[in-house]
């Protein structure tokens, strides 16, 4: 839809709630910092394409600027208009609430129902929607079928389809991209939030605030930690009346485990109905790196970049599995090396063997750290290169890779304890010094160890750069507008308009484009899953796992909420509808915790001893019996717990149907126009 059908479709309204002030610059959404050293040539035409129509491949979006310093990043600042607010949020099928309380399509034809009384067109997307759209835009900037390569660097080529701003950002033309904080909103959600521990966490406010992704890692934790309670009241119990309680634990995690993640998909659908996005499917818009000529889908009509599937399907399946393979192969034979030589050292008679018993353990560590630092990187070039069309393909497939290598470097040495050593003793112990001690550490590292770093060390950076900043802007070469500097990049920058000196965004580009950048919530899942296996997997052997868990979930939320706000960038907002390929995952772990809690309980004394008389074959047979009895209450209680709550789907159906209506009322007002245009024909010509 075009601005001008957008103009007209537009009620009565339009014309008062749309109008813009064209003295004032809107709000930032994005920035973009360039390399001091980009050309003018390339800057012109960066800024072009921010600018420019979109049939003339430009993004249509509002570009003003900071006052530029010779030798300094360029900063640019990214808006958008109400009109092209309202466009592209019909054309990415935003799902928002209507004045009758129901959710459904946005459509600007239709603007009057989604305002409720007393309500302006600015409050109808919030900030996040707005950062989406705007983002969404720079990234859908793509070379057309004439743009060979990024002027004024003719080593960087380019091919139709490909995204503009990630080619520039890749040969560090555009240095980076992130979205402001809001101080007085940061400030109120702090309050509520990470300074408060026994409140509620307000998840409204951080969807609102930081997008759907973030919120729903949050509720995820806060949902799981109260599923905790449980196992937390019957560990302390098991405690205080001494008894072995090993085959009821083993049980009740099955029953625990199963009910827990299957209430979760159906919270977790809950909220992507309440936020709109329930319909998102692999036929969504295709994810910024996507690669492929540019041709016409067939879903939609639009033109967009096209991969063949089985492409993809071969690169995963004949090289990118292979490879994850023989990796998390070599992970495990290290890890059994590192055991050999550690008892190795043990049965050596020696004064020295007591002081080097511990080395095999400690180049383990060491070894496994490195070797994940580089495998995050081989994978996520593998995923990459496989081409996978939308966000969440990429996401799913890339959690794939990395979940397989985790779990043998942090759950392979308890099995290995649990079942070839058989040390219950050692197992315990293991169990209580990675719960403790590991993720006490952790929540040290992420949170408030970067803090320190910032406010001690960055924050000196920070004022010396903003300090020569200003005084430079203040001397004698710079009025009030602009430098009277001859640095030839000052020609294109004269196009746009400038931000004031004393404009507090010009203070906080600076300040927040040197803060690190939050990469997702990749590593904030994986602490859970890890956690989760250990809570699910041994702690039939350590019941008091569940309250180990609760006290770090407990730091954990606080941790996270404060790095969000005071340590990091602000993350671009992503809408998604679930957890993703973690939801499979963490299923596969309550899959696993059949067998390691059968396992464990036929490991236990008090088995045992009652099966004392029972020979090797009859060991078999009761635990596969077991097994196999666990596994069909875990399938029963899957399909007897919907995926969606009743209301859910009576919505989806009402949506559903009225979506039917409408288009078949559309048909038939036209089928009747055009018969009435052919009666009248008809008549018109027998009356002659």
């Amino acid at each position: 839809m075009t601005k001008q059908e957008i103009h007209m479709d537009i009620p009565e309204v339009s014309e008062e709630i749309l109008s813009e002030d064209p003295s004032v610059l809107p709000q930032t959404y994005i920035v973009i910092q360039l390399n001091p050293e980009i050309s003018a040539k390339t800057l012109q035409w960066i800024i072009e394409k921010i600018k420019g129509r979109r049939r003339n491949g430009g993004g249509e979006l509002i570009v003003f600027r900071q006052p530029y310093i010779k030798e300094e990043p360029i900063y640019l600042h990214v808006s958008a208009s109400k009109i092209k607010f309202l466009e592209c949020a019909e054309e990415m099928e935003l799902v928002k609430m209507d004045i009758h309380g129901q959710m459904r399509e946005f459509t600007v034809g239709e603007l009057d129902d989604f305002l409720s009384e007393g309500m302006h067109v600015d409050d109808l997307l919030t900030t996040a929607e707005k950062q989406t759209i705007v983002r969404n835009e720079l990234e859908n900037i793509r070379a057309l079928l004439e743009d060979h390569h990024v002027p004024g660097f003719n080593m960087v080529t380019l091919y139709e389809g490909q995204s503009i701003l990630q080619v520039c950002m890749e040969a560090n033309i555009v240095l980076k991209m992130y979205p402001l904080h809001e101080a007085e909103t940061l400030k109120k959600l702090g309050r509520k939030w990470y300074l408060s521990v026994f409140r509620k966490q307000p998840f409204e406010e951080i969807r609102l605030y930081f997008g759907e992704s973030i919120a729903l890692y949050f509720t995820f934790l806060g949902y799981y930690t109260m599923a905790l309670i449980v196992p937390v009241i019957l560990g302390f119990l098991q405690l205080l009346l001494s008894i072995e309680t090993v085959p009821f634990f083993c049980i009740f995690n099955v029953v625990w485990v199963t009910v827990f993640l299957e209430v979760w998909k159906r919270k977790s659908n809950e909220l992507a109905f309440q936020w709109g996005t329930i319909g998102m499917t692999s036929l969504d818009l295709p994810r910024v790196n996507f690669r492929g000529p540019m041709s016409s889908d067939e879903v939609t009509g639009k033109l967009q970049p096209q991969y063949p599937r089985w492409k993809t399907n071969v690169k995963m399946y004949c090289v990118s599995l292979p490879i994850s393979f023989l990796c998390t192969l070599g992970s495990f034979v290290i890890m059994l090396v590192s055991f050999w030589i550690e008892d190795g050292l043990k049965n050596i008679d020696s004064r020295w063997a007591a002081h080097t018993i511990h080395i095999p353990s400690i180049v383990y560590t060491g070894v496994v750290y490195v070797m994940n630092v580089y495998y995050r990187k081989l994978a996520t070039f593998l995923t990459e290169w496989e081409n996978h069309r939308t966000q969440s393909q990429y996401d799913r497939h890339r959690v794939t890779k990395l979940v397989l290598f985790e779990f043998v470097n942090n759950f392979m040495s308890l099995f290995y304890i649990a079942f070839i050593i058989q040390d219950m003793d050692m197992l315990r112990t293991q169990l209580a010094t990675m719960l403790i001690i590991l993720q006490a550490i952790n929540n040290l590292q992420e949170a408030v160890l970067p803090f320190i770093w910032k406010f001690y060390v960055t924050k000196v950076t920070q004022l010396r750069k903003l300090f020569s900043f200003l005084s430079k802007l203040h001397s004698k070469n710079v009025d009030n507008r602009y430098m009277s500097t001859n640095d030839f990049k000052e020609e294109p920058l004269k196009n746009i308009p400038q931000l004031e000196i004393d404009d507090p965004r010009v203070n906080i580009a600076i300040r927040e484009g040197d803060m690190e950048e939050y990469e997702g919530t990749y590593d904030d899942y994986l602490e859970m899953f890890i956690q989760f296996g250990y809570v699910i997997l041994f702690s039939s052997v350590y019941p008091i796992a569940g309250f180990w868990a609760i006290f770090n979930n407990v730091l954990e939320i606080r941790a996270d909420a404060f790095k969000l706000c005071m340590v990091y960038q602000r993350p671009m907002a992503r809408r998604v509808k679930d957890i993703g390929a973690w939801q499979r995952w963490f299923s596969i772990l309550g899959a696993i915790s059949i067998l390691t809690n059968c396992g464990l309980l036929f490991l236990s004394p008090q088995m045992r001893r009652k099966g004392s008389n029972f020979g090797q074959v009859e060991w078999v047979l009761i635990f596969v019996l077991l097994e196999h009895f666990l596994l069909a209450l875990r399938y029963i209680l899957h399909i007897t717990i919907p995926d969606k709550p009743l209301w859910v789907r009576v919505a989806l159906a009402k949506r559903n149907y009225e979506s039917k209506q409408a288009l078949k009322h559309e048909r038939s007002q036209k089928c009747r126009r055009l018969l009435t245009r052919k009666f009248k024909t008809v008549h018109g010509s027998h009356a002659r």
